[in-house]
C-alpha cells in the first residue's frame, strides 16, 4: 500500500483555523491521527486550542501529559512517536518527520509567508517522491477550502 503525502499550503487562514477542519475529516473516516508539532510549546498551545476552537464542538485528543495515548483518536506530540497507532500523521511548524512508511497518509501543513518553511517543504516533496509515495499539493482558497494544484 502506497502512502499518500499531502502538502497543504496555508495562504488565507492560519493553522489554528485550518487544522481542526482537516482533523475532523479524519475522524469522520474513523482514522486515528497523530499531529507532530515543531516544539513542546506549540503542542501545548494546539492542545488548548482543539478544546475551544468552536463554541459548539471540540476535537477529542490528548498529549503525553494526559496519559492513555493508545486510546486517543488524535494525539499531539513534538516527538516522532506514534503511540496511538495513527493512520494519518500531520506535520506542522516544520516538524522533523519520522519514517512515513507505516501511515495511510502524511500531511504537511506550511505557512506560505514563511520562506524557510516553503524551502523546507520543497525538500520534503522531493524526499516523498524519491520514496515512491503518492504526493499532492493543495493551496488554500480565499474561503478557507482547498484547491488541488499538483
Amino acid at each position: 500500500m502506497s502512502v499518500e503525502v499531502l502538502f497543504y499550503h496555508l495562504t488565507e487562514q492560519p493553522l489554528e483555523a485550518a487544522l481542526p477542519k482537516l482533523l475532523q475529516k479524519c475522524l469522520d473516516r474513523d482514522w486515528k491521527v497523530v499531529v507532530q508539532t515543531g516544539s513542546l510549546e506549540r503542542c501545548r498551545a494546539l492542545d488548548a486550542h482543539l478544546w475551544t476552537f468552536a463554541d459548539d464542538s471540540f476535537l477529542p485528543h490528548g498529549t503525553a501529559d494526559d496519559g492513555y495515548a493508545e486510546h486517543q483518536p488524535i494525539f499531539l506530540t513534538p516527538a516522532q512517536d506514534n503511540p496511538n497507532e495513527a493512520d494519518v500523521r500531520f506535520l506542522v511548524d516544520r516538524a522533523d518527520p519520522p519514517s512515513l512508511g507505516g501511515y495511510k497518509r502524511a500531511v504537511y501543513m506550511f505557512d506560505g509567508r514563511d520562506q524557510d518553511a516553503v524551502a523546507e517543504v520543497r525538500l520534503r516533496w522531493k524526499e516523498a517522491k524519491a520514496e515512491g509515495f503518492e504526493v499532492t499539493y493543495w493551496q488554500q482558497t480565499a474561503s478557507g477550502g482547498w484547491e488541488r494544484k499538483a
